[in-house]
Parts: C-alpha cells; structure tokens; sequence
C-alpha cells in the first residue's frame, strides 16, 4: 500500500516503513505528524484519487530528527569588472518515518 501526499506544495509518494525529508522544520517538542492532505491511496489494486483530495486519508509519521542538509555553494561572477562573490546556504529538514496510511 502506498500513498500520495501534499506537503508544502511538494508530493511525496510514500508507505509505510519509508524515511523521508521534508523542507518544514517542526517544533522539536512533536514526536508525530499527522498529514491530512493525501492524494491518492492505492493498495490491493484499487486506487482512491481524491478531488483534490482523498476524504478521510490521512499518513502518520513519526519524527526522527531535525538537521541540516550538505552546504551548497554558488559563486557570483561579473566579467571584466573585478566582481567574484562566493556564498553557501544549508538548508534545514526534518526527517521522518511513515508509520501508518489510514485511508
């Protein structure tokens, strides 16, 4: 069984069991996630496609941990005018473990 949700504007396609990163960095006090936007849900052959979305659907996730991604560097470059700018960004996440689709 596998599902379809939204999660800030981002699809993930998920089941239970798989870890996945998300964008969002959430209060480090919430153990769980409930996501109520789910897309689809298929399993047994059968798929429900919600419109938009699926009623009743929801994934629980439990969180693992929140950190931050590999640095991402990008450099600035004007030719012939003597301008080089070099500038890194790390982006945060929160990782978690789908633990239940209940659709």
């Amino acid at each position: 069984m596998y599902a379809v949700i939204d999660q800030n504007s981002k699809q993930y396609k998920v089941s239970v069991g798989d870890t996945i990163r998300l964008d969002t960095p959430y209060d480090p006090e919430v153990k769980t996630i409930t996501f109520d936007r789910v897309l689809l849900v298929s399993g047994d052959g059968q798929a429900k496609i919600g419109t938009p979305v699926v009623e009743g659907a929801r994934v629980e996730a439990q969180v693992l941990r929140e950190a931050k991604g590999k640095k991402i560097t990008t450099v600035k470059y004007a030719r012939r005018k003597g301008y080089h700018k070099k500038i890194g960004h790390r982006q945060y996440f929160t990782e978690v473990k789908i633990t239940a689709i209940n659709a």
